[in-house]
């Protein structure tokens, strides 16, 4: 696909109705730095959120299931922790997630900000290492979608990207796009379509996710804690649930989680003044679990002090990081 050919987004086809003969079925393993729009790409496919989303980079932690399915194909989408080479804390966990993906992948989709390596393109080189590192360990073929497109006005400075990649990639093909806005995301799915085994879906029409509903509900509070925080955000913060229940309360189901941080002093930030930030994101948390479950929610949030967190592999594990 040319730089020219970034058209306007279609409707997806509907899911449902009879299985096509060349129904085709794979697991799709999205692939980029951090912050390059892994997320918010699987959140457009799929048609709502299953990935959280921030501004801030390395948000998503897990390898995190998104399935997609209409009448010809069903596609599991593995949305990825982004790819850097910090080797502190729990990013080896991380990058070990990134690279297990690998291994039930048909097909690779790497994911990179077109407009970052426009305006640096010595950036570039830096992204493609760990990618090309883990890309090349796999026998599954690869797709490149240059994502954020929008932003870049001068759709020249694209080429010198483009040239880079396919002489990373020589049998790779791009796609620019913008995954915000939706646009060129339907070019890219027929071709991931196309490049997939024939097989029947696994799942049914509902299933959008593989993830447990108490992994998505605390990735929803963990979402609305980055963005409460901004820049005051101590990345040392994780969310577990440890209570779901949906039986003392009729017709309502009453959560308890957990917020941990690393130090005293996060506990206040998170806290904020007379607590009203901590209120602000278990309302806000509140209304999407609500949405989520298609129920009545009670949220409880408690916020811990669990000591240099990130260096006990045993705790990190238990959030189900690294996995």
């Amino acid at each position: 696909m040319g730089v020219g050919d970034f058209g306007e987004l279609s409707p997806f086809p509907a899911a449902g109705g009879q299985m096509t003969e060349d129904h085709r079925f794979g697991h799709v393993a999205l692939l980029g730095p951090t912050n390059a729009g892994k997320s918010t790409l699987l959140n457009r496919i799929i048609g709502q959120k299953v990935s959280i989303v921030s501004p801030k980079p390395q948000t998503t932690r897990n390898r995190i299931s998104g399935i997609y399915t209409r009448e010809d194909a069903q596609i599991v989408f593995l949305d990825t922790p982004g790819l850097h080479d910090n080797k502190r804390g729990i990013s080896p966990l991380l990058m070990r997630s990134a690279w297990n993906s690998l291994a039930q992948a048909d097909l690779i989709l790497l994911v990179l900000d077109a407009d970052l390596y426009a305006k640096k393109p010595g950036q570039l080189e830096h992204d493609l290492r760990p990618l090309l590192k883990g890309a090349s360990n796999s026998p599954a073929p690869v797709l490149a979608a240059l994502n954020k497109v929008d932003k870049v006005k001068e759709k020249e400075r694209l080429l010198p990207i483009m040239e880079r990649l396919a002489e990373a990639w020589p049998t790779a093909e791009f796609f620019p796009l913008s995954a915000k806005q939706g646009k060129g995301v339907d070019a890219l799915l027929e071709t991931v379509r196309d490049k997939l085994p024939l097989g029947p879906p696994f799942y049914t029409e509902e299933e959008i996710s593989t993830a447990p509903i108490r992994f998505m509900a605390s990735e929803i509070i963990r979402e609305k804690l980055y963005m409460a925080l901004g820049q005051e955000l101590p990345y040392s913060t994780a969310v577990m649930v440890e209570n779901w229940d949906e039986t003392s309360r009729p017709g309502m189901t009453v959560i308890d989680a957990v917020i941990y941080v690393a130090r005293d002093s996060h506990k206040g930030i998170v806290i904020g003044k007379r607590g009203e930030r901590l209120k602000k994101i278990g309302s806000e948390a509140r209304l999407e679990i609500e949405e989520l479950i298609d129920g009545r929610v009670f949220l409880e949030l408690w916020v811990k002090v669990r000591r240099d967190w990130t260096g006990d592999e045993i705790f990190i594990r238990s959030l189900g990081i690294g996995d």
